[in-house]
């Protein structure tokens, strides 16, 4: 019996910023608390980032009282074009999320890819709605103004 293939949700964004900027914010943990994983109700607790390949991540958002944790593992980092780590949130099962940082004018494009694991298609469009949030959190963070204002998120199946 053969696996069912992944589900893949792809997101878009344009960044004013280089390449350099948006990269390192994924790998800092006082910016990426900012943006990655936090919802509106939540609370970031905690941000740990070991940024070298095999290196993990943990990060806690606090909602109603009750700790979310997402961990992911390092597969590949190429500053300032890629990174792609296995993710589980909660201890579910693996997924692997790409980023692909490409300059685009004086700014950057970010294509975001995350490859569900068959067990949670049904989630896709949460998914899709998830990083798009944390895409516009993060420019943000890098100065582009509040959640929402300029960037382009788009979505591809």
């Amino acid at each position: 019996m053969s696996t069912p293939p992944a589900t893949q949700v792809r997101v878009t964004r344009r960044f004013a910023s280089p390449p350099e900027r948006v990269f390192d914010a994924w790998l800092d943990p006082q910016r990426a608390r900012t943006f990655l994983f936090s919802t509106p109700a939540g609370e970031i607790v905690r941000a740990e980032i070991d940024p070298r390949v095999g290196g993990t991540f943990r990060i806690v958002d606090r909602r109603q009282g009750k700790d979310v944790e997402h961990v992911g593992t390092y597969l590949e980092l190429e500053r300032p074009r890629r990174i792609a780590f296995e993710y589980s949130a909660d201890h579910s099962d693996r997924s692997r999320v790409s980023l692909d940082v490409v300059p685009s004018g004086s700014g950057s494009g970010v294509t975001l890819i995350h490859e569900l694991h068959p067990k949670w298609a049904d989630f896709a469009e949460r998914a899709h709605a998830a990083w798009t949030m944390m895409l516009e959190k993060l420019a943000a963070t890098l100065g582009e103004g509040a959640p929402g204002a300029g960037g382009s998120p788009s979505r591809a199946a």
